[in-house]
């Protein structure tokens, strides 16, 4: 039997593939069940609005977990923190969620908030640097950790917006518009990183045309 922890890119390779799977797994089965537009006053409605809401939470929770994991494993502390810094967001959203959940179950309405620009992501600015990106890049858990975390922020943005276009109350339409913003922009930033890692890569193993 391998022993995967003398071989860490075949261990890398194959905890990206087993995250992937956990988070994204479930909702890419049925890739239309959380586009539900409800209509007014029905039984069925509320219930379709509560499993929208389950969905979510549970979708913030894997992203809360998988972010977590990545942090424990990652060895330098600015990886470790961007990662910590991403988990901690997953909790924002996920507090934002279950207050939702809690008041739509309790009186079959969202409650009225204000999300305003300036409570959207700022890691963009504290966590893009070439130093991080080396870091990331040099670690093969980290890296194939960025290309599942795409993965899993894609389909979070994917659901969100679909849920916003389907809302017909204010409340919740707002909701999920400010979530796929927020998802978004983790989305364009790990993208970059991503990209950066690609460039990188590229240019340490000489690929470039003669």
């Amino acid at each position: 039997m391998m022993d995967y922890f003398q071989h860490p890119d075949i261990l890398a390779s194959f905890i990206f593939h087993f995250m992937k799977e956990l988070i994204v797994g479930e909702v890419r089965t049925k890739p239309k069940s959380v586009i539900l537009k409800h209509t007014t006053g029905g039984s069925m409605t509320e219930t379709n609005t509560l499993n929208i809401l389950k969905k979510a939470i549970i979708l913030e929770q894997r992203g809360h977990a998988f972010y977590k994991k990545v942090a424990e494993q990652a060895e330098n502390e600015e990886v470790k923190s961007f990662f910590e810094s991403m988990a901690q967001e997953e909790i924002i959203h996920l507090k934002v969620l279950s207050a939702q959940f809690k008041a739509f179950n309790k009186g079959g309405l969202f409650e009225p908030r204000t999300f305003k620009e300036a409570q959207n992501s700022s890691l963009p600015q504290k966590v893009l640097n070439p130093e991080i990106m080396k870091k990331i890049a040099s670690a093969g858990f980290e890296a194939s950790a960025i290309s599942a975390a795409i993965a899993m922020e894609q389909r979070a943005v994917t659901i969100y917006a679909d849920q916003a276009d389907a809302a017909d109350d204010p409340e919740e339409k707002k909701l999920y518009k400010w979530l796929s913003s927020w998802e978004r922009d983790h989305l364009n930033m790990l993208m970059e990183i991503d990209q950066a890692l690609l460039d990188q890569v590229w240019g340490d193993n000489n690929f470039w045309p003669m």
